[in-house]
């Protein structure tokens, strides 16, 4: 079924919209997939914050014209599903963990940063951990000199306490 003027130009402002919010956009091929599959696939992406689409290659390469996406304009080639996020790592994230139990799902490509990515970079960035653990991470090395500090202490306070005792 093929779209008129002003359903293509719709299909356009939605998505330079959302690529002037993202900051990451995975590329993925989809040849294959389930229906089924797809539908979860949707809904880890919608659960995460991740806008994931099918659109029409000429659309979307319209879209992201002046964006930072525009470096992988020339990749949008075949059937096609874009995922932008506004976190930096969460299309990654998603892609590539749905990739790992689904091999059908081929990821292409993506843009982070203004930098375009090949499917190892965008692997890569899906294996960074969020924001959660790397502020866990970070409280936890803060608060481990603390720690040891207060354990030497009480040790040298309880070692004193025996020898008074004695």
């Amino acid at each position: 079924m093929s779209l008129n003027r002003s359903e293509k130009e719709a299909v356009i402002s939605e998505v330079t919209t959302l690529a002037a919010q993202a900051q990451t956009l995975v590329i993925a091929e989809y040849r294959g997939i389930t229906v089924a599959d797809m539908t979860k696939l949707r809904n880890q992406a919608r659960s995460n914050g991740v806008n994931l689409s099918v659109l029409k290659n000429t659309l979307a390469r319209r879209a992201v014209i002046g964006s930072s996406f525009e470096i992988v304009a020339d990749q949008m080639t075949g059937p096609l599903i874009y995922g932008f996020s506004v976190d930096a790592i969460a299309a990654a994230k998603v892609v590539a963990n749905f990739a790992k139990t689904n091999d059908k799902l081929v990821i292409r490509g993506g843009v982070y940063g203004g930098k375009a990515l090949d499917a190892n970079g965008v692997k890569q960035l899906a294996s960074i951990p969020s924001k959660e653990v790397l502020m866990a991470q970070l409280c936890g090395l803060l608060m481990s000199p603390m720690s040891r500090t207060a354990v030497v202490l009480g040790a040298l306070a309880a070692q004193k306490g025996e020898t008074a005792a004695a």
